[in-house]
């Protein structure tokens, strides 16, 4: 079997009963990279609708988020998001599929890049430059995007299913300078040293982590302090990155934001709550497109009862 970090991918390693649904499933994906782009976007709409009724227990996920984030906002709003969420993630898997297979510059027709002087601002300073986004159903595609406009380094952690984790490894292997496993900061580091624009998303619950419980959402929530070292041994600005679907249905915008300012602070609680502070502006100005599907609140302070049953 070929390691599942591994970029050389080999179907043959791949060919018993057990893996035809990924095949089929690929082969689906492909058929559709041929379509239209707005065709291809009402059928990852249709193809959310029907994940959000065959996982139901992502579903009940989805609406514990919620009612945590917006206890403000109504019911109907709620489901409102959810819906439009779980269309978002069906999007998302057809959006792999114009990474994948589209030409570049057919993807260059569908992105506008906005702060870019931001970037090249900091990187004609002589410093690194990491892209802090977070876990939003379009971040595929806006790496890929991003890579038509200059190279970047990717952080990379393993999944689950081995073909599903090879495969994608080797597609992301083909366009960024380079895919890096979370698990490797020297590499990482290089890369950053290199003025590799790097991305990074660091809002998932890595309990096995050094964490601190920071203000996200107005909920105290497990963060990874990795960031303000990772700055710091790269001489690296932070910069806010979101990869945003225009509401006409024409593209995508690339927002680049101004770094952080005086980041790392030397304080790992205040450098996570402005970590998630720039998240969540996004989260707050487009909360259907992030996913929700994750239990980003798993991990509770000491005495807290769980968020999730």
């Amino acid at each position: 079997m070929a390691k599942p970090d591994s970029v050389a991918f080999r179907a043959r390693d791949y060919l018993s009963p057990q893996h035809w649904p990924f095949w089929l499933f690929l082969g689906f994906l492909r058929l559709i990279s041929l379509l239209p782009y707005r065709i291809e976007m009402a059928v990852g709409r249709l193809l959310g609708r029907l994940l959000g009724v065959a996982m139901p227990s992502r579903a009940r996920t989805v609406d514990i988020n919620l009612a945590r984030c917006f206890p403000d906002k109504t019911v109907a709003e709620r489901k409102r998001i959810k819906s439009t969420c779980f269309e978002n993630v069906g999007i998302g898997l057809i959006e792999m599929a114009m990474c994948w297979w589209w030409p570049e510059d057919k993807l260059k027709q569908l992105v506008e890049v906005r702060g870019l002087e931001n970037l090249e601002a900091v990187i004609n300073d002589g410093r690194g430059a990491i892209l802090l986004t977070g876990h939003f159903t379009s971040l595929e595609i806006g790496g890929r995007l991003f890579i038509c406009c200059m190279p970047m380094q990717a952080m990379y952690r393993t999944q689950g299913n081995e073909i599903w984790n090879s495969y994608i490894y080797y597609q992301r292997a083909r366009f960024c300078a380079d895919v890096v496993s979370r698990n490797n900061t020297r590499q990482l580091i290089r890369g950053i040293r290199k003025q590799i624009p790097t991305w990074y998303a660091p809002d998932q619950d890595f309990r096995r982590e050094r964490n601190v419980f920071a203000p996200f959402m107005g909920i105290a929530t497990a963060t990874i302090t990795a960031g303000s070292r990772l700055a710091q041994s790269a001489n690296a600005a932070m910069l806010p990155f979101y990869p945003e679907r225009k509401a006409d249905g024409s593209g995508y915008i690339l927002h680049i934001d101004p770094p952080l300012e005086q980041f790392p602070s030397g304080d790992d609680l205040q450098d996570a709550t402005r970590i998630n502070q720039a998240i969540e502006k996004y989260v707050l100005l487009f909360p259907e497109n992030y996913i929700w599907l994750h239990r980003r609140f798993k991990t509770r302070p000491p005495g807290e009862p769980p968020f999730y049953p």
